[in-house]
């Protein structure tokens, strides 16, 4: 069974079991979250869809970590000015493991 749901303004496609990597939330390690904004819900030849959303359907997940991404680097500058401007991020991201979808 999969369902496609969202959070953090992005789109998952999830099945039970799977470690998926989403935008941070502001829970700790080993709390269950529910995601309770699914769009659908595909189960082998028997689909649900959301109008926006399957009403009554959820899906739990457990916070494995908190974490952040690799650094990526960001330099700017004028060719021929003297203007050079370097600056890194790193995204903070949960890793959540999908427990169970519930319809």
């Amino acid at each position: 069974m999969n369902a496609i749901i969202v959070t953090g303004g992005k789109q998952y496609k999830v099945a039970e079991g799977d470690v998926v990597f989403i935008e941070k939330l502001d829970q700790e390690a080993g709390d269950v979250v529910k995601f309770d904004q699914v769009l659908a819900i595909i189960d082998g030849e028997e689909a649900t869809f959301g109008t926006p959303v399957v009403e009554g359907a959820c899906v739990e997940a457990k916070i494995v970590k908190n974490g952040k991404g690799k650094k990526i680097r960001i330099f700017k500058y004028n060719a021929k000015k003297g203007y050079r401007k370097r600056q890194g991020h790193r995204q903070p991201y949960t890793k959540v493991e999908i427990a169970k979808i519930v319809r």
